[in-house]
């Protein structure tokens, strides 16, 4: 992305002190990574992401003609005409704020005689980007952009066959996504643009909401998650059990008990992990992974937990996760971050260089999404702490 400050203005390195920092790159051993850097996070991140939409948007082309086709169980077509009357839009390519509120898509801007068509080429068009990231490793904000409207165009029309918590989720997720990329550059190292912290505690406070939800409900629920015995028939009236369901749920009753006392742990005190400082996040960003995994061999949730250990990827920085990369892309890395620490630390060349640097449209965006999750955030708060079953 290219600053908004002119060139005299700027406190970024000069040729002789950008060749003395490619120079010190090149000698950096690839294991000095600086703690709390997220360059390669983010690359693990967008592949998983990309690799949930692409799945998201696979089924929806499988399922949709059955479902939402004009021949369907619940045609798209009859759904928004059903909209459009109880709105008062005049008619068909017109649709006015109330019902587009209620239904955001852009379906809505479609001859309603070709919904079959145009649903499958949203969804062949989703595919098509979800892989083209998932391959790529990068993406810029036109483009998480653009799947996030996709899904939304699918999800809002999908009645009761899209109302299940994974797509709401799957679209939160994807909304703080478009945050933590370039605007147009798509690189797997953009030097320009490290990943904003309102993303990085984003998505923590996301996974930290998930499982404290989950584990305050199971407490203040039914009373066999207080004496332990739910697990003795989670594994028989789970949708779609896996073929290792079935020893599972012929464990022991005291494998049972223990199953759930793990399960009240990881979801409520190991929730508070995110929060805390390196090394203690980093295991409770392990926890809530592992804990997902284990999920996903025991049970089958479609990506629901696929898509739940998205987010505690955000506990783990490059430090942690450089092992898995290549070197040329550590080196990359590495040589991005001394390029931040260079713009960042340099002297100022004039007096009104910091407010320039903090009144970026960058900085006024990442401010006024923090101001956006924690308006939202309010109701989910209370929620929890009010509210007893």
């Amino acid at each position: 992305e290219k600053s908004s400050v002119p060139r005299t203005m700027e406190s970024g390195p000069t040729p002789n002190e950008a060749a003395g920092g490619a120079a010190a790159i090149e000698t950096t051993p690839l294991t000095q990574f600086p703690n709390n850097t997220y360059w390669l996070t983010r690359i693990f991140f967008l592949r998983m992401l990309s690799l949930v939409y692409l799945v998201a948007f696979t089924v929806a082309y499988h399922q949709n003609p059955g479902l939402l086709g004009e021949d369907g169980l619940l045609p798209v077509r009859l759904h928004l005409d059903g909209l459009a009357r109880h709105f008062g839009v005049p008619s068909e390519y017109q649709v006015n704020k109330q019902a587009f509120q209620h239904a955001p898509s852009l379906l809505w801007f479609v001859d309603r005689s070709s919904l079959d068509s145009t649903m499958q080429m949203v969804t062949v068009l989703g595919a098509a980007l979800s892989f083209y990231v998932m391959v790529r490793g990068a993406a810029n904000m036109v483009l998480m952009f653009v799947l996030w409207i996709l899904y939304q165009t699918v999800v809002n029309v999908g009645q009761r066959w899209y109302s299940f918590g994974w797509e709401s989720q799957l679209l939160e997720t994807g909304f703080l996504a478009i945050f933590c990329c370039p605007v147009w550059t798509i690189s797997r190292i953009p030097p320009k643009t490290k990943t904003p912290w309102v993303v990085i505690w984003g998505f923590r406070w996301l996974i930290f909401r998930i499982m404290l939800g989950a584990g305050l409900i199971k407490l203040r629920g039914d009373q066999c998650w207080r004496d332990l015995t739910c697990m003795y028939y989670h594994y028989e009236t789970q949708p779609v059990p896996n073929p290792l369901s079935w020893y599972l749920h012929w464990s022991p009753k005291q494998f049972h008990h223990f199953e759930t006392l793990v399960n009240h742990f990881v979801e409520v005190p190991a929730a508070f992990f995110v929060f805390l400082p390196r090394p203690s996040r980093t295991i409770g960003g392990l926890i809530q992974i592992g804990f997902q995994v284990t999920l996903i061999i025991s049970g089958n949730l479609s990506f629901l937990n696929w898509l739940t250990l998205l987010p505690p990827i955000w506990c783990l920085d490059d430090k942690f996760l450089q092992y898995f990369f290549l070197p040329s892309i550590k080196r990359r890395a590495l040589g991005a971050e001394q390029y931040q620490a260079t713009v960042h630390n340099g002297p100022p060349r004039l007096i009104v260089q910091p407010l320039r640097r903090f009144f970026t449209v960058r900085n006024i965006t990442n401010l006024a999404l923090a101001s956006l999750l924690g308006w939202l955030s309010v109701p989910v708060v209370c929620y929890h702490t009010v509210y007893s079953q």
